[in-house]
């Protein structure tokens, strides 16, 4: 996801910790679903720093299962479970798209409309082989423009996050990421869908405080 050529320019924003913090979230989960994790990506996921763990804080104990996953993981393995789970031979095990989740009969089509959003915003899909936009990879990275901004544009406002994520990963990222974590062909997945769904509920908890 990238901003048009005739997005304005403007100067860039000091972001505080907890938005640099999220956008950095973002990127990362877009990586992970937008293709499988390398060796160097999983080296650099597996250093992070483990969070303190109280037993108390949900998001902390998947995180760091999440680092510790990587630590061990096989790179080939994991591209082959990526594979496996996402792309599969005619049918994909679990799906990434919104489309599939929350498509109602007789309603726009959600890649549609999502796509007129985009457009409103000056955002627009990435040439080559960017995945579709409704698929989670690409609203995370959407997501990740929105709160850090990008290249000729500052970040949205939070109303603006608030109102893009309650319409575009609130509806169903919960059931995808619980479908992945089910699948029994999961494995390194499992700690990336379930850092992802307690990830995703502190950001809908904030925005209902905001």
């Amino acid at each position: 996801m990238t901003g048009t050529p005739d997005a304005p320019a403007t100067a860039a924003t000091e972001l505080a910790d907890e938005d640099r913090a999220r956008a950095e979230f973002y990127a990362l989960l877009g990586r992970l679903y937008g293709a499988a994790p390398d060796a160097p990506l999983l080296a650099a996921i597996g250093a992070s720093a483990l969070w303190p763990d109280d037993g108390e804080n949900p998001l902390a104990g998947a995180w760091n299962r999440l680092v510790l996953g990587s630590r061990t993981a096989d790179a080939e393995a994991v591209e082959q479970e990526y594979t496996d789970l996402f792309i599969g031979v005619g049918k994909a095990e679990c799906n990434l798209h919104a489309s599939y989740w929350t498509r109602d009969a007789g309603a726009e089509p959600p890649l549609v409309a999502l796509r007129a959003e985009l457009a409103a915003m000056g955002l627009a899909r990435q040439g080559g082989s960017a995945p579709y936009e409704d698929h989670l990879a690409a609203l995370c990275e959407t997501m990740r423009i929105l709160v850090a901004g990008a290249a000729g544009r500052s970040p949205e406002t939070i109303s603006t996050q608030r109102a893009f994520f309650a319409r575009r990963i609130a509806p169903w990222v919960e059931e995808c990421c619980t479908a992945i974590a089910q699948c029994p062909i999961a494995n390194y997945y499992v700690q990336v869908a379930q850092f992802t769904n307690l990830f995703m509920a502190l950001e809908r908890d904030s925005f209902a405080i905001e």
